[in-house]
């Protein structure tokens, strides 16, 4: 008890240097008179000396008592509030112990049974800036509630949406309290020209309304329901399926256009909806200057359970095509279809090369190829009117399928196609989906484009 009396003494400075001297020294009897003062000991005698107060030592003695080590003359030094401090500390002390309960465990197992329960905790690092725990991340959203499939239609008029808004927005407001007379006609023409419908279906539709409508109040509906009827019949002829013969095994079918038309993934497609319905078809990767052109058809006629024929990158195509048609033959395909590699119409080197594939089908089998079918990116315009000329006569395209209808305002350049060159128009495309390539309706392309419901 003296040891740890003295201890508490003397480090006490370390704690609370603000209050405590450096060192104890001995008082005066007035400094000792000004601690009395200020502390105001209820009973007690301010002229008799530390040692002899019988208040301090009725103090002491409650706290315990002081130590038998301990001098009067050593207490006589120490100052009375450290003295009042440790009797008050130690009477703390016994009344905790006093209400604390008896210990049920020992001291050993109950620190064990703390730090049990503190690391059965997960203890969450702190990491660097620009990492997360996986607790932190967001979970996953829910996957949404199946929806009802949408028909082709739905999905059709989903996809000329940009050009049926732009076109009949502007019919809208160009009919807007007016009379039909020949100014109107005139902007209306130039409207119909400008939304790529081409100059021949443009003047069908102003002669039509001039017929039956010239000098009368005439709305944006009354004109797009007449466009509508124009375009079908501008389409109606050239919409039509896709007629193989079987009779000839296989039915080589060429694949023609420039690069980023969507030659391979159409091929892909058209491959999925004849194996589905139980032909034996054969891709060829003619395209042998892209690897990435390989490798995508390999994947198509993996997914749709094709055949597939490639060769290495920069090999001659029309060597591949001889292989491809004597070995689609040797196997009994009902369909080959051969990829080409995208070329541009106004370079004649490398349309003399597709010259060169047609040459040699033909020698395989005069009527080979038997379909030549040319994709046409619908966002490039008016400049795929040229390349269906120029691809035509070099390849004898004899179809054609327009893809990319869903990403431009352009749609209207089909119109104008099928009213120049009078083409089969067989598939068209409104997405990437395996199901977004259909066979071309007139009827339904037109109300689509004229935002009219069916």
């Amino acid at each position: 008890m003296a040891l740890g009396f003295i201890k508490k003494v003397f480090t006490f400075g370390k704690e609370k240097p603000a209050e405590t001297p450096a060192a104890p020294v001995e008082l005066t009897s007035e400094e000792k008179a000004a601690i009395s003062a200020e502390s105001e000991p209820k009973g007690r005698d301010e002229d008799l000396p530390l040692a002899e107060d019988p208040v301090l030592a009725e103090e002491m003695e409650t706290a315990g008592g002081p130590s038998d080590d301990l001098s009067p003359e050593d207490l006589s030094m120490v100052p009375l509030e450290l003295l009042e401090a440790e009797a008050e500390e130690e009477a703390e002390d016994a009344s905790v112990q006093q209400a604390a309960p008896a210990a049920t465990e020992p001291e050993e197992e109950q620190v064990a049974a703390a730090v049990a329960e503190t690391s059965a905790e997960p203890v969450v690092p702190v990491l660097p800036k620009g990492f997360a725990t996986a607790e932190a991340r967001a979970p996953e959203p829910e996957a949404p509630a199946p929806t009802e499939k949408l028909s082709w239609f739905q999905r059709l008029k989903a996809g000329l949406f940009r050009t049926s808004s732009q076109l009949t927005s502007q019919i809208t407001a160009l009919f807007t309290k007016r009379k039909l007379d020949d100014e109107t006609l005139e902007e209306l023409e130039d409207l119909l020209i400008q939304a790529d419908l081409g100059v021949e279906t443009a003047l069908r539709v102003t002669d039509t309304l001039a017929s039956e409508r010239y000098g009368k109040d005439v709305t944006g509906e009354d004109v797009t329901k007449t466009m509508a009827t124009e375009i079908v019949k501008v389409l109606k002829p050239v919409a039509k399926p896709l007629a193989l013969d079987l009779s000839h095994k296989p039915h080589v079918i060429l694949v023609v256009g420039v690069n980023g038309t969507g030659k391979t993934t159409t091929i892909g497609k058209l491959a999925a909806k004849l194996s589905g319905s139980g032909l034996k078809v054969m891709l060829a990767a003619g395209d042998t200057f892209r690897a990435a052109a390989i490798e995508q058809l390999k994947i198509w006629a993996d997914r749709t359970g094709s055949t597939f024929i490639g060769t290495k990158l920069g090999a001659d195509a029309a060597g591949l095509a001889y292989e491809a048609f004597e070995r689609a033959k040797a196997e009994k395909s009902d369909v080959l279809i051969i990829d080409t590699a995208g070329r541009l119409q106004n370079k004649a080197e490398l349309m003399a090369e597709l010259e060169k594939i047609v040459r040699v089908l033909g020698k395989l089998d005069p009527d080979a190829p038997h379909t030549v079918l040319q994709t046409l990116d619908a966002t490039t315009g008016q400049n795929a009117l040229q390349q269906v000329e120029i691809f035509r006569n070099v390849a004898g395209v004899n179809g054609l399928i327009m893809t990319k209808l869903d990403g431009t305002a352009r749609g209207g350049i089909l119109v104008a196609i099928a009213a120049k060159h009078k083409l089969p128009v067989y598939f068209i495309g409104v997405g990437e989906g395996i199901d977004d390539l259909e066979p071309f309706e007139a009827e339904d392309f037109a109300s689509a484009i004229a935002g009219i419901a069916r």
